[in-house]
């Protein structure tokens, strides 16, 4: 079996990594000559660090971790904490893998390291074209090199190429939402009473989250809000630190102190993407964001794309063909991103709230939930945390479906 890859981010880099546990040949096509690892924090839930784990990366990522001790949530003006969610030990006693954040390019320098120096990896490859047929797949580069496979994987990202050229193309759906995102030392922090937790603040038509990265050297945050019409879906697009401010006039000193302290942070556009009725297209299938972008209100994108680069490896290494073994992990693994998407646009109107009498039942749902787990976890983290992705492949433990988001 010969796999095809295109793309070079999460999603390509762990299936790759799985593929190569399993002894199937794989080829990675990156379109940049070299890796530039863009991006900021990400939150690994134990569903994600579990399969770090079965790849081999999660000792390479050690260094850079951070280990939150609590979700919490609160008021975007007083700072009242709202509910609060148990992180660190509680998770790993609970669901055997830890709750860890991560500077993206530390992830994805992790990833590269235990490849190696992989001569399987093809940086400077521009697929011009991709195509199908009952039992083969191809992808045609810009110099006119054509490569032949079994299966094609598109991990081709959010503005995924091969989605729009062999799926049903739809336009992305803005939410009306932008971000800013930016990175601030800790030492220029200090004073603010930031611990090591994740901090999601809640406010009129905003929300903010907050947490540490890079072994606690830098601190990490996202503001949402309404859009200005004009930032795109991108990541590298500069904003300045006096706008920012000013999307989030009146909120609590702590959140303007840092976006004050931080340098020009990045901002993009929030895009969603309609579920797909399926992810493949004779012998090409979809991953990761290419499969499935969804907003970032539950932080399981890149948590998302792990899951399915192990279910799909794991599928096409205990599969008898090509074509069980594609369908095995569309039916693992669609009905849960579609789940996981439904539920980040339900969060988005959630923090969002701005009528007075919605925050406030809200809030008394939030008081509610609190009184009912006390220490423990609420259904939505659960069946977030509970997923192990090797036991969904053999069918061997299905108690994360029996749980529900609550």
């Amino acid at each position: 079996m010969h796999v095809v890859i295109t793309g070079c981010g999460i999603a390509g880099l762990a299936l790759a990594l799985t593929l190569r546990q399993q002894g199937i040949r794989y080829t990675v096509l990156e379109r940049s000559a070299e890796l530039a690892f863009v991006g900021a924090g990400i939150q690994l839930s134990p569903n994600a660090t579990r399969v770090l784990r079965y790849l081999g990366v999660f000792q390479h990522l050690e260094p850079h971790l951070v280990f939150p001790q609590q979700h919490r949530f609160l008021s975007w003006d007083s700072a009242e904490v709202l509910l609060t969610t148990p992180l660190g030990g509680a998770v790993d006693q609970a669901f055997a893998s830890p709750y860890a954040h991560v500077h993206r390019a530390h992830l994805l320098d992790a990833l590269m390291t235990e490849l190696g120096d992989d001569p399987n990896v093809r940086m400077n490859a521009q697929v011009e074209e991709t195509g199908t047929s009952q039992d083969a797949a191809f992808a045609l580069l810009a110099d006119g090199t054509r490569i032949e496979a079994d299966v094609l994987i598109a991990a081709d990202g959010v503005r995924s190429a091969i989605r729009q050229s062999h799926f049903r193309p739809e336009a992305p759906k803005h939410s009306g939402c932008m971000a800013w995102r930016g990175l601030t030392p800790k030492d220029a922090v200090q004073g603010l009473e930031f611990e090591r937790n994740s901090y999601i603040w809640m406010g009129p038509e905003r929300s903010v989250v907050i947490y540490y990265v890079a072994g606690g050297e830098l601190l990490n945050w996202i503001a949402m809000g309404p859009s200005d019409g004009q930032t795109r879906e991108s990541w590298t697009i500069r904003g300045t630190v006096e706008a920012a401010l000013a999307e989030f006039e009146g909120w609590h000193p702590r959140v303007r102190s840092l976006i004050e302290r931080s340098a020009p942070p990045f901002k993009w556009a929030l895009f969603d993407r309609e579920p797909l009725q399926s992810w493949i297209h004779g012998r090409i299938a979809l991953i990761g964001d290419a499969a499935h972008a969804m907003l970032p209100y539950h932080a399981q994108g890149g948590a998302q794309s792990l899951e399915d680069a192990w279910v799909l490896g794991r599928s096409l290494a205990i599969k008898d063909n090509i074509d069980d073994a594609l369908r095995h992990y569309q039916s693992l693994r669609l009905p849960r991103t579609s789940q996981v998407q439904g539920a980040s646009r339900r969060a988005e109107r959630m923090f969002h709230l701005s009528d007075s009498e919605a925050v406030r039942r809200r809030n008394e749902r939030f008081a509610k939930t609190q009184t009912q787990i006390g220490d423990g976890f609420p259904p939505g983290q659960e069946w977030l945390f509970a997923y192990d992705a090797e036991s969904a492949v053999l069918g061997l433990d299905k108690d994360w479906q029996k749980l529900a988001w609550g």
